[in-house]
């Protein structure tokens, strides 16, 4: 007898929670949903805080709750690394509520979807490109903003890893002697990421390329200004003895 008890105890527990599980959303209040979503995002259930948050946005799309609902959804999917499903929803909140408080943390977390998804040097980098743009946006549009100050440090970042990969391009190009392209890419560095660390190796493999090409006034004229601009850097050391083996 006490076995049957038992088993019925147990199914009856499990009854309860498929029940719970399959909680019927609709006509729930906002605040309802976007509570049990609050504590599935406690419980760290992303993917069932975004369910019941986007359910507040598509029930009650004008009730207070909607706002927060939209930026909690999206940073559910980015805790999850659903970066696409966020970015729908970060876009979709940005156009529609321009002036709204929580637009700047939008443009940011928009940006974060797009760091977090950045490749190495050696790989395309379309996302690095748009998270700088992201937060190049926010810096502008809200430059007095508490996330202005981080989306700053994250593009300097971005700028040392958009040169290397410039550099790991020119560095392909030089090594198979399609010096043009190689030219090209060094130039870049030199023009747009002067303050990377990347810099004077673009220096270095520039005037390589030159004199590779038989240009030596033009090497020679650009270790000038790598010598007057990096003077005590390992680079410019290096390049000075290749001018001086080139006479």
């Amino acid at each position: 007898m006490k076995h049957i008890l038992n088993g019925c105890v147990l199914v009856s527990v499990l009854m309860l929670a498929a029940c719970a599980a399959d909680i019927n959303k609709d006509g729930m209040s906002p605040e309802d949903l976007y509570t049990i979503g609050y504590r599935a995002f406690q419980d760290t259930d992303y993917n069932k805080a975004a369910e019941y948050f986007d359910e507040v946005e598509k029930q009650h799309p004008y009730s207070v709750w909607s706002e927060r609902a939209q930026i909690m959804a999206a940073y559910a999917y980015y805790r999850e690394n659903e970066y696409d499903d966020a970015l729908l929803v970060l876009e979709r909140f940005i156009q529609l509520h321009p002036g709204n408080r929580n637009t700047p943390y939008a443009v940011y977390l928009k940006g974060l979807c797009y760091f977090e998804q950045m490749s190495d040097a050696a790989r395309e980098q379309s996302m690095t490109e748009r998270a700088r743009d992201t937060f190049a946006e926010l810096i502008v549009r809200y430059p007095d903003s508490v996330y202005a100050t981080d989306a700053r440090v994250k593009m300097n970042e971005m700028t040392g890893h958009l040169a290397a990969q410039e550099m790991v391009i020119g560095r392909y190009y030089l090594q198979h002697r399609d010096l043009i392209p190689a030219i090209n890419r060094f130039k870049n560095v030199i023009e747009n990421y002067a303050e990377t660390n990347q810099a004077p190796e673009a220096y270095y493999r520039l005037v390589t390329a030159y004199y590779m090409l038989g240009m030596k006034r033009a090497g020679h004229d650009t270790a000038d200004v790598m010598a007057r601009k990096y003077t005590d850097n390992p680079w410019t050391k290096k390049t000075l003895k290749l001018v001086k083996k080139e006479g």
